[in-house]
């Protein structure tokens, strides 16, 4: 890809984290609420100080002002403070992400290492049990929402069986100074073994719930794929020439049959950022998701809309990478 089009593509993303930012921020402002009166709850207050709290917020001003003021500001990137936290959105975002990249990572670690093998494994035992016990499973991993089957892992492996922990990052005794703030780096840089264990059984039942859709999406994308790259001429003419089954999988079908599923990946990768909110507030997981629900509740409007914001310039710029690495895997294709 030249460098013109290139910066040609990345500038077809300005209209659109654009269009979502006057999206959420209407959103946002036609929600039924007032920050200022979940702020004061059941407390008695004069009109005077009321005044004082909206004029300290912003809220004072008309709609349309505060909409460019808080566009002009992110430009810079200044996204204001939050109401509740009085700190700047940013470092409230940044105290938080850590946890949501980690959970995301590994979901998608579990996705990719469970979807490619089954994918192809069903393609090439096609109509066997194992093909329709795949494609059952796959559609099994779609319809279920995420937060009935997150509760009943709880339900099993939480509380019935108490293998797991119900909530949290890491247990009080395995809590260690950050480095990096990823527990499961950290606990192995700071030599904790143990400690890296306890972050681990944390982490397994929300990346499972986090993960499962992306895996059924995913196997049947690679299963529908490889059936498709298996009929094509140069498999059959690779097979003639006496090439190892194996070789003739992996070596030539594999490759461009990951193709349409790198592209499904990316587009997943960014629907887990929106995933999360779910799964991390049934699980109890001190990440931007849970954070952002928290803040749906009390109206706080600075750090929902810079937060919706990072969603989705990450699932753009992920849609973007994943162009990238479509022409990569094949030189044919032109951006």
């Amino acid at each position: 890809m030249s460098l013109a089009r290139l910066i040609e593509r990345l500038l077809q993303l300005v209209p659109v984290l654009l269009g979502v930012s006057v999206i959420v921020f209407v959103m946002i402002t036609l929600t039924p609420g007032d920050p200022v009166e979940i702020m004061i709850g059941d407390q008695v207050v004069t009109p005077e100080l009321e005044a004082a709290m909206r004029h300290d917020l912003g809220l004072d001003r008309p709609v349309h002002e505060r909409f460019f003021v808080f566009l002009g500001n992110a430009v810079q990137g200044d996204f204001g403070e939050s109401f509740y936290h009085r700190r700047p959105v940013i470092d409230v975002i940044a105290e938080r992400l850590p946890a949501t990249i980690e959970l995301s990572l590994v979901a998608l670690l579990i996705a990719l290492a469970t979807a490619i093998p089954l994918g192809v494994l069903a393609a090439i035992k096609r109509n066997s049990v194992l093909d329709r016990l795949a494609t059952v499973g796959s559609l099994l991993g779609v319809s279920l929402p995420g937060f009935w089957f997150g509760i009943l892992l709880l339900m099993l492996f939480a509380v019935h069986l108490q293998l797991l922990p119900v909530s949290g990052r890491i247990g009080f005794s395995s809590e260690i100074e950050p480095i990096t703030h990823f527990l499961l780096i950290d606990t192995l840089l700071r030599g904790r073994p143990d400690a890296f264990l306890d972050a681990l059984s944390h982490i397994v039942l929300p990346a499972i719930t986090l993960g499962l859709p992306m895996t059924a999406i995913l196997m049947r994308v690679t299963r529908t794929s490889m059936l498709e790259v298996m009929r094509q001429d140069y498999v059959t003419f690779a097979e003639a020439k006496g090439l190892a089954r194996h070789r003739v999988l992996f070596r030539h079908a594999l490759k461009n049959a990951l193709i349409p599923t790198v592209s499904v990946a990316a587009i997943e990768t960014g629907s887990l950022l929106g995933g999360n909110m779910i799964v991390e507030t049934v699980f109890g997981w001190p990440g931007l998701g849970r954070l952002v629900v928290e803040s749906i509740f009390v109206r706080n409007y600075p750090l929902v809309q810079a937060a919706v914001l990072f969603y989705a310039v990450t699932y753009v710029m992920l849609n973007f990478v994943a162009d990238i690495l479509y022409t990569v895997l094949n030189p044919r294709v032109k951006l």
